[in-house]
């Protein structure tokens, strides 16, 4: 007896045993799983139970997976294996978002010189042969993994039933009113040429200039300062920038109502700012000698006064809103509405007065309307030599060199800047409230997802839709040749929707818009010649259609689906736009239950990165433990929270899978 368990655990410990083979063993087992077609005829074995749909959110179709795609597809996969084992049908159809910027810069960069020649119909095509690459090299990524799916026919964002169906889901809003067309300051990428939405943005750590500017004022129509016994032409209002480069864009000056205004006298000049904030600004300046007057006047008695531009030909205003605080600057907020949301905003109510003003063009590079000194600078370069001219023409009294949090594109990393342009837009507004109820009905995982989600909600301003670029689906709306107005009606939607249901979104590119447009179709003006319009539509609002252009689409499919599983960053991403598209159109979530992952973090809890020397890719671990490795790497960590992930760990859980396989093997 006890020779016999000797030579049991004698052969149980041979290298080969120890470590259970896995990286050869594996691929012979997929290829035994998919030659019986064991998916399936798991998901045929259990027709007629109550299905249960994990809707995927599409990756990214344009690489290799990583250590986060692989905690999502295995935590997925662990999910409907376990409801197919334990009374339901669970088919699993993984997805993938296939337009969209990364794509269509890879595609002209392999144009090179080639590029200007190229046109929008030729480079889509370019776009397509990039999008569709990877999508089998991931599939198989996938399954290494042990991910177990319709692989075979996984949804693209590209396909015409799905593009058709997001022409409805967008006709749908626009018919409801939720749509609209506008000039509004929007997120802006120089880099890319293109407007983005909240949800393209990330902060990063940018050193800049602060600086303190005074504008000389020309005109107190309200007769303070000569109540105070202060000359006009001794009187100066001071603002705090930390963008130097929209000083040309400046039209108006924006003070609180409510707020307490003091007059500094520094030399024989007067100059106005937030009497809470003269301490703070003149320690910024670095001035130390000043005299601040006893009398303050309240922002509202400052209103309508004007002061000359710095450096331009231009008289500016002096307006009141209550976006201004005493949290820092000087309580007297250079605004400029063609460069900032809450400038345009407040500039709105006093059009024409105060005209919106863009020196800027769309690769980020001053205009002649700047001033010809500045004409043709990128924004950044302009910084310092807007800050020298202002400095030897006296307007500038301070500057601090800071380090700030400044919003960057989240796809080429670059600076973006504030921009005012011609976009469509979704208004939230209109139904924030149904959007309120939508998510009470939703059950969170972890339970802070509701909080999170309503709050993101609550913050948002209107969502940009459109981009002015080639490679996504175009925004579905003609314009009258005749009077320029937009022209969307459930006729032209229809039209548009059968045409990529049948061609694809080429077609809009490939055909003329009276030849897309009903012949029935006449504008208010009496008109019937039509012009398409030149912009696609967000990536985000292809994804946050998925829910009616796959689960709706699909019959092994239902909606609303069961659950939506992604990471954290989904709450401002697809968990966010597929919740807007679905309540605007249908008036309900289009999930029932939301679970949320953590962030792939090193051993030591540092993000991943390759420039770092503390990346890992899945192939690795694959290569040298296996992939059931990583499965139970997933299935032993607590995955609502950071996931730590480095060689020890994996080494650990080797020999942790080891002592679990022999045991097994020995009962």
């Amino acid at each position: 007896m006890a020779q016999n368990y000797n030579d049991t655990i004698h052969k149980m410990q041979t290298p080969f045993e120890m470590r259970a083979g896995l990286p050869k063993k594996e691929p012979k087992m997929l290829e035994d799983w998919e030659q019986n077609h064991v998916y399936e005829q798991m998901i045929k074995n259990n027709e007629g139970k109550p299905q249960y749909i994990l809707h995927d959110g599409p990756p990214y179709a344009n690489g290799n997976i990583h250590m986060g795609t692989a905690l999502n597809k295995i935590i997925k996969d662990i999910i409907i294996r376990y409801k197919n084992m334990s009374g339901f049908q669970a088919p699993y159809v993984p997805g993938y978002d296939t337009h969209g910027l990364p794509i269509e810069l890879k595609a002209l960069s392999s144009l090179g010189d080639k590029k200007a020649g190229v046109s929008k119909l030729e480079l889509r095509q370019i776009c397509k042969e990039f999008a569709t690459e990877h999508i089998g090299v991931m599939n198989e990524q996938f399954k290494r993994l042990g991910v177990q799916g319709n692989f075979e026919n996984p949804y693209l964002t590209l396909r015409p039933e799905f593009e058709a169906r997001q022409v409805e889901i967008f006709g749908e809003m626009a018919k409801k009113g939720y749509i609209y067309k506008g000039m509004k300051a929007v997120y802006w990428c120089p880099e890319d040429r293109t407007a983005l939405a909240e949800a393209e943005i990330e902060y990063a750590e940018d050193e800049c200039d602060s600086i303190y500017v005074r504008f000389k004022l020309t005109d107190d129509p309200n007769g303070v300062l000569a109540k105070h016994n202060i000359p006009l032409d001794k009187a100066w209002i001071v603002i705090w920038t930390t963008t130097t480069w929209t000083l040309p864009a400046n039209v108006a000056t924006c003070l609180n109502p409510n707020l307490e205004y003091a007059f500094v006298k520094i030399g024989d000049a007067y100059h106005i700012m937030a009497r809470e904030l003269v301490e703070s600004t003149m320690k910024g300046c670095h001035i130390d000698e000043y005299e601040v007057l006893p009398e303050t006047v309240l922002g509202s008695e400052l209103e309508l006064m004007q002061y000359q531009h710095p450096f331009l030909d231009r008289k500016g205003l002096v307006i009141l809103g209550d976006h201004v605080t005493l949290e820092g600057g000087t309580g007297c907020v250079h605004t400029a509405p063609g460069h900032g949301v809450e400038d345009f905003e407040v500039c709105v109510n006093h059009y024409p007065q105060v005209p919106v003003v863009v020196p800027v063009d769309d690769a980020g590079r001053l205009t002649a309307e700047a001033g010809e000194k500045f004409a043709g600078l990128k924004v950044w370069d302009a910084n310092k030599v807007i800050l020298e001219h202002i400095k030897e023409s006296g307007h500038l009294m301070g500057v601090q060199h800071i380090t700030h949090q400044y919003p960057h594109c989240w796809r080429c990393h670059h600076p973006i800047i504030f921009r005012a342009t011609e976009q469509w837009f979704c208004s939230i507004d209109a139904f924030k409230e149904d959007v309120y109820k939508a998510i009470d009905s939703v059950h969170w995982q972890p339970a802070w997802g509701h909080d999170r989600m309503a709050g993101m909600v609550r913050d948002r301003s209107d969502w940009c839709i459109s981009r002015q670029r080639v490679w996504g689906v175009p925004i579905p709306v003609f314009y009258c040749k005749k009077c320029g107005k937009y022209h969307i009606t459930d006729a032209s939607i229809k039209a548009v929707s059968d045409l990529f249901r049948k061609e694809g979104s080429d077609a809009w590119y490939k055909y003329d818009a009276n030849d897309i447009m009903p012949k029935t179709e006449v504008c208010e003006c009496g008109a019937s010649d039509w012009e398409k319009d030149p912009d696609i539509m967000d990536v985000w609002f292809d994804s946050g259609s998925t829910w009616s252009a796959v689960c709706r689409e699909r019959p092994e499919l239902h909606w609303p689906v069961d659950m939506y599983m992604e990471g954290a960053d989904q709450f401002r991403g697809w968990f966010q736009s597929s919740l807007l598209t679905s309540v605007a159109t249908q008036g309900v979530a289009p999930y029932r239950e939301v679970l949320c992952h953590g962030w792939v973090v090193d051993a030591q809890g540092k993000q991943m990165h390759k420039s770092a020397g503390n990346g890992m890719e899945p192939s690795e671990i694959i290569r040298d433990y296996g992939a059931d490795i990583i499965r139970l790497w997933v299935a032993s960590s607590d995955y609502t929270v950071d996931v730590r992930a480095g060689k020890e760990i994996f080494r650990q859980l080797s020999e942790a899978y080891r002592k679990m396989r022999n045991t097994a093997r020995f009962m």
